[in-house]
């Protein structure tokens, strides 16, 4: 039995439990049972986790466009199954906190299937083997995104906050659209596996660079790197879970996840390395710094967001054996403490009513709970040992240590990062711990949050003291994870003491930094450099312009003229074939097949002239004439060519067209032109290109001696399948049966619009 089917449904399974999250999400009790959902996927992925650690990656395949060399392709490696099990994992926790937080709320239904939808979508990016498919799923998560960043959408600020999430993010998965399609020609096939296995050096193909910097801006724009950093605190404008789920552990991820997938394909070089490390250290110290200057707690959390994406990225992309598997543990450890605090920060909100981090203090007495896991997840988040948070932090160091014999590189990387690193601890502190600091609280009214609230972080924040306490269990998980980035399983030895090292060193020097920026921290808000200077004003401005061009291009485009639109679109159609002509360097010689003969030359005159006297027309019935002349001289060319069917079918249009042009425009008042002399001289020379354009085309196709083989398999085919000797008759009924059917429905439609037009002049009349 062909197991493929079966894991292409499990991937799909949040899709297919929509309608019962939309079910079970407007009553609060079955909200809580649909955790179940994402808890037993994560039961899933660890083992297929296993299955891979014994007998190696497994790939999923269903045809999907096989004519364009697509399928519906899921890679189960050690890679996208860490992921996976993130975004399961945390998704249990995010929907049984959602459901507490939501409450009875009137679009509580909503949520949840937008929840589920994401969570699909994320599945889908992490697993998927064709970089198409992975395209489809990366714009389901921008899209799903903005309908949860906007859940309260009668605010304008979550309208607007999702409103640039959504551009932002999918003008990066534009450029990963085109990186793709680019990718597939230099590689022979979609599927990024077997471009791994091939090795056929995409480094060395003259379209690497326009790949490789189409793949950083997709990466950039999702992971929130610099200059597109300011969409993600903008995005806290969304309810905590969305926060808690999207900006934590999942779709920010999604950037870091990229890098590390293309880092075999385009990692290596110096373009690859260095505008990412460069980004990944400018990100990490301007998020670290921005923290530090907030006073919104989920903004703080927001910011530390940035720049530990940074730091991520900065270790992918230098894409060393130390330096990825650093990579993962902190992309682990920050999933877990900055989930925990995320929702800390929810709860907190819901029990208090604010976010104003200087209005929260001595919380801990009346809510030990949510202390105890804001507190853990916060020393986490510092780098104090011996929790996980401490061995990310040191296997930071250790990863950046071997750009050392680079020289001041390398001074200037480390010294970042350990800049980076104590700015981050001490929002950790001002986020994690002021709140609970003091022996009472200042407000009576506050309590302890319900269950739901803060089980999820405080199960979170425990798997960061249990991992630091026997990271040997992550070892496994984390050697299969590394294998795809870097070809191979490579050991992985974590542990609170190694001695005194220099990594442990700057460990302490770190720690004892945080202590003094924290102490500090409100005379540093006082001396903060403007924030004005952010690249948030680039995009305004660009917005800014798109606006005024679509304000001067809009009265030229779409003056709610009909005959200025036809012109747009035969201009635009005249201007592509001339373009294409040139583009095919010349035309191909044209051979006389057949001569033409003198009726054939008659009768197109005869045409022609028509036409013309048309367009001359002074007078009604002599327009109609003209054209019924027009119409009558091409019956008779299909006559001339074989086609007596159509003949019939154009004799009996432009009877009636005569009839009815006469019965219209004899109510009319008068014949007049509308246009100018000079608006008649461009329309004819417009109309004339056309018609040279067309007729040159048809000219070079029929003379190019390429015969069509659908005729002839019409022929055989219409008997055999279709059970019809008039081959005609069945390409309308069975071949173009839909086309037909919408002709049929057009024509319907139109008869009840005249219907319906003459009723309503009845009753009108006196």
């Amino acid at each position: 039995m062909n197991p493929a089917p079966l894991y292409v449904l499990i991937v799909l399974v949040p899709y297919l439990v929509l309608p019962l999250a939309g079910w079970a999400g407007r009553r609060r009790r079955c909200a809580y049972g649909l955790a179940a959902v994402p808890a037993v996927l994560t039961g899933f992925f660890f083992l297929a986790l296993t299955q891979v650690a014994m007998r190696g990656p497994y790939t999923a395949t269903l045809p999907w466009a096989p004519d364009l060399g697509l399928s519906l392709a899921f890679r189960f490696d050690g890679l996208g199954l860490l992921f996976a099990m993130l975004i399961t994992g945390i998704g249990t926790l995010i929907v049984v906190y959602a459901a507490g937080y939501l409450g009875d709320h009137p679009l509580a239904g909503r949520f949840q299937i937008t929840l589920f939808a994401f969570m699909g979508s994320m599945l889908g990016v992490v697993l998927s083997d064709n970089i198409l498919l992975l395209f489809v799923f990366w714009e389901l998560t921008g899209f799903t995104s903005y309908f949860l960043i906007a859940f309260d959408h009668e605010r304008q600020e979550a309208r607007r906050a999702a409103m640039q999430a959504l551009l932002v993010t999918g003008t990066g998965g534009l450029a990963l659209l085109a990186a793709g399609v680019m990718l597939w020609q230099a590689g022979g096939t979609p599927n990024l596996s077997a471009l791994r296995e091939a090795n056929i050096g995409l480094t060395a193909d003259p379209r690497y660079a326009a790949i490789a910097v189409l793949v950083m801006a997709a990466a950039f724009t999702k992971s929130a790197q610099f200059p597109f950093h300011f969409w993600l605190p903008n995005a806290m404008e969304a309810p905590t879970p969305v926060s808690g789920y999207l900006h934590s552990a999942t779709m920010v991820k999604a950037g870091v996840y990229l890098v590390a997938r293309m880092t075999p394909l385009l990692g290596g070089t110096a373009l690859w390395t260095g505008v990412i490390v460069t980004a990944g250290v400018i990100t990490m110290i301007g998020g670290a710094y921005r923290s530090l200057l907030e006073t919104d707690l989920k903004r703080i959390l927001a910011y530390t967001t940035v720049a530990a994406l940074g730091a991520m990225m900065l270790l992918f992309g230098l894409g060393t054996n130390s330096a990825v598997i650093a990579g993962l543990v902190y992309l682990v450890a920050h999933a877990c403490y900055k989930g925990a605090m995320f929702l800390v920060a929810g709860a907190l909100d819901h029990e208090t009513g604010t976010r104003d981090i200087r209005a929260l203090t001595g919380l801990g007495v009346v809510m030990p709970f949510t202390a105890t896991a804001g507190i853990i997840a916060a020393a986490s988040m510092a780098g104090l040992p011996p929790l996980l948070g401490f061995l990310a932090k040191e296997q930071l160091y250790s990863g950046i240590s071997e750009l050392l014999p680079i020289g001041y590189v390398a001074l200037l990387v480390m010294a970042s990062a350990v800049t980076g690193s104590a700015m981050m601890g001490a929002s950790a502190l001002t986020a994690g711990v002021r709140p609970f600091m003091k022996s009472r609280p200042e407000r009576a009214d506050v309590h302890e949050a319900s269950v739901a609230l803060w089980i999820g972080p405080l199960i979170l924040a425990g798997m960061g003291l249990f991992a630091g306490l026997a990271p040997g269990l992550l070892e496994r998980g984390l050697t299969l994870a590394a294998a795809p980035i870097t070809g191979k399983r490579l050991p992985v030895d974590l542990g609170l003491w190694h001695g005194v090292t220099p990594t442990l060193q700057l460990s302490g020097i770190t720690i004892v930094f945080t202590l003094l920026l924290y102490w500090q921290r409100g005379k540093i808000r006082e001396r903060a450099w403007p924030r004005g200077l952010g690249t948030e004003r680039l995009y305004t401005a660009s917005l800014d312009g798109v606006d005024r061009f679509s304000g001067w291009i809009g009265p030229l485009l779409q003056s709610g003229s009909l005959r200025a639109y036809v012109r747009v679109i035969v201009l635009t159609t005249v201007a592509l074939l001339i373009a294409a002509y040139a583009r095919s360097g010349g035309l191909p010689h044209v051979a006389w097949r057949t001569p033409p003969r003198l009726h054939e030359i008659v009768l197109a005159l005869v045409i022609m002239l028509g036409a013309i006297s048309a367009a001359r027309a002074r007078s009604v019935m002599a327009a109609v004439l003209s054209l019924g002349t027009v119409g009558y001289g091409l019956a008779l060319l299909y006559v001339l060519y074989g086609a007596p069917d159509l003949a019939a079918t154009q004799f009996a249009v432009e009877t009636l067209t005569v009839v009815l042009f006469v019965l219209v425009f004899h109510q009319l008042r008068g014949f007049y032109y509308r246009s100018s002399f000079r608006g008649q001289v461009r329309d004819a020379v417009l109309a004339g290109a056309t018609g040279a354009i067309i007729a040159l085309l048809v000219l070079v196709t029929s003379a190019s001696g390429i015969t069509s083989r659908l005729s002839k398999w019409f022929i055989e085919a219409a008997p055999a399948e279709g059970h019809g000797r008039n081959v005609v008759n069945v390409i309308l009924v069975d071949f173009r049966a839909f086309d037909t059917m919408g002709e049929v429905t057009v024509l319907v439609t139109v008869a009840i619009g005249v219907r319906a037009l003459l009723r309503i002049g009845r009753e009108r009349q006196p």
